[in-house]
Formats: structure tokens, C-alpha cells, sequence
């Protein structure tokens, strides 16, 4: 990943009348980053995106984007970055080329015929290019709002609830499309998303805010390990184990467990230690698996119970 900073937020805040809808935020994201924007309804998530696309203006801060001021650069900026924020809307009666054709035209870019085709490929809709719209399913439509976001070829892919609304085999789509316009055409993504598990496999940074500040931002894996992990030993004496983990200084993080496995809430770095002490007091250990989601990390830190 380069170091390059693609966003750049400093102290950004925006008020409206007696609401502060975002506070003092900060946040980077950088080249080659998929960065998951994580926060509860109201934390301040598209109020910050329409900042950065220029919609509204801040009450105060700064925003740099790709090492520009966004005040003093607008043009030159905006016409790098692609955006999808919302639901993308279509005139339903011309078809995915036509819809792709006339954006060209409304935005007065030069949209060549074979840049249509290209994008619609990327999605994989080019078998529907001469297809009315109005017949598209919403995964399809969505799909064809990321056509439309990367038609002038951007560097920054803006997506603003992506998979809002789809069924399983549309989020599908739009995830692996994501992996596919960041890792083979070179783009950076900033992915707004409440569906968690779906930011966990795709996103390689991240940043949670609450109530319009950044609590937390990083690499997701990093974070994710931060704090405690559910460890699940399997044992050939259950008992006999779980005996041994009462007299050791891991009693307390013993959990609830199904009676076959142990199951503990640790650190990263004890669970080599747990091994080696069940293995010096005769346990027969066959396996040993950790797991945090994001969804337990994302509830943890935007209750303040972070450990």
C-alpha cells in the first residue's frame, strides 16, 4: 500500500442551526486503501461524505484531497473522484448505454463508446448495455450506478451504502466487485456501510465514529485483535481441562461453553500461553480457534466498553 493520503480531514465540523453533526473529526485514507467509514444511524457518516463531494460546506476543518485543499481545488479534485451516494437514479425507459452515454454528455466529458462498453464490463453488465433499465433488478441498477461513478475512470470510488436493500446474491456482486475495482484497476475505495460482516472481509482499513468524532481508525485486522478474542480450545478431556483452568489465573476468563470445547475471553498474545500450560498439565489439546468479528468490535467501542 503506498503512503500516499488520498483524504486528509482535520478538525472537520458542521453545524446545523443547534445540531453538531459531525465534531472535530479526523480521519486519512490512503492509496490502494478499501476503507470501511463504520458508525450507528446518526454518527455523522453522510454528512461527512457530502463534505467531502462538496455538496455542503463545513462549519470549520479541512479537507485535502489527493494532497489538495478541497476549497481551493474543487474542480480539478471532484473530477478525480467517482460517487455513489444513496440510491443511484436512471431514466428507466433508455437503456444501461444510453443512461451511460447521456451522463457523459450532462457532465460534458467526452465518453467514447468503448469507455461505455469497458465500464459496463467491469460490472458485467455489458451483455445488458441494450436493455432498458426498467427491467434491471435492484442489484443490477446498483451495479450500474458503479458503472456510471467510474465512467470518467477515477481515482477515488465514493460508495455510500453500496448494498443497502440487496439480497444475499446481490451483496455478493457488489462485494467481489469492490475487491475487483481495487485490486485490478488500482482504485481506492471509501465504502460507507452499516452491514458489517460484509466491511470485514472486503475493507483493509477502516475508521468507527460516534456522534461525529473518530473513536478509532486503522488496519481492520490490527484493530480486531486489539482486544479480547473468544478462544475455543478443543480438548479430548473436557473435564479434566476445564478443572485445570479453574486453579490457574485464567479462571475468570472462562465462558459459558457447549461442554466440548473451553471456550475463554483472552488476549492475543495469552493464548500461546494457555496451550502450554494445558499441555504441562496433561490436557490433549487437537485444536485451537480465535474469533472477533467486527460487529462485536463495532458494539464494543461505540458503547465505550472498549477493553
Amino acid at each position: 500500500m503506498s503512503l500516499d493520503k488520498i483524504i486528509e480531514i482535520k478538525g472537520l465540523t458542521k453545524r446545523f442551526k443547534d445540531i453538531t453533526a459531525v465534531d472535530n473529526l479526523n480521519l486519512n485514507v490512503f492509496q490502494g486503501d478499501i476503507f470501511g467509514f463504520l458508525g450507528p444511524n446518526g454518527a455523522g457518516k453522510s454528512t461527512t461524505i457530502r463534505m467531502i463531494l462538496s455538496l455542503i460546506t463545513p462549519t470549520s476543518g479541512t479537507i485535502h484531497l489527493f494532497g489538495k485543499p478541497l476549497g481551493s481545488h474543487r474542480k480539478e479534485i471532484l473530477s478525480n473522484i467517482g460517487a455513489i451516494v444513496e440510491k443511484p437514479d436512471f431514466y428507466l425507459y433508455l437503456t444501461a448505454y444510453k443512461n451511460l452515454e447521456l451522463l457523459g454528455r450532462i457532465s460534458g466529458v467526452d465518453i467514447s463508446k468503448r469507455r461505455i462498453m469497458e465500464v459496463l464490463e467491469i460490472v458485467q453488465l455489458h451483455e445488458r448495455a441494450n436493455y432498458k433499465v426498467k427491467t434491471f433488478s435492484y442489484g443490477m441498477k446498483q451495479r450500474l450506478g458503479i458503472a456510471q461513478a467510474l465512467i470518467h475512470n477515477p481515482d477515488l470510488i465514493i460508495l455510500d451504502e453500496p448494498t443497502n436493500g440487496l439480497d444475499p446474491s446481490g451483496v455478493k456482486e457488489v462485494r467481489d466487485l469492490i475487491l475487483s475495482l481495487n485490486r485490478d484497476h488500482n482504485k481506492t475505495i471509501f465504502l460507507s456501510s452499516h452491514i458489517l460482516p460484509e466491511v470485514e472481509i472486503v475493507a483493509t482499513r477502516m475508521a468507527i465514529i460516534n456522534k461525529g468524532r473518530t473513536v478509532v481508525e486503522g488496519e481492520v485486522q490490527t484493530l480486531l485483535n486489539s482486544g479480547k478474542l473468544m478462544v475455543k480450545i478443543g480438548v479430548d478431556n473436557y473435564l479434566d481441562a476445564v478443572e485445570a483452568m479453574k486453579i490457574s489465573h485464567w479462571n475468570t476468563s472462562l465462558e459459558p461453553s457447549d461442554g466440548l470445547q473451553i471456550w475463554l475471553s483472552v488476549h492475543q498474545k495469552e493464548i500461546s500461553q494457555i496451550n502450554q500450560y494445558l499441555v504441562e498439565k496433561g490436557v490433549a489439546i487437537h485444536s485451537i480457534t480465535s474469533t472477533r468479528s467486527l460487529e462485536d468490535y463495532f458494539l464494543t467501542i461505540t458503547q465505550g466498553n472498549l477493553q
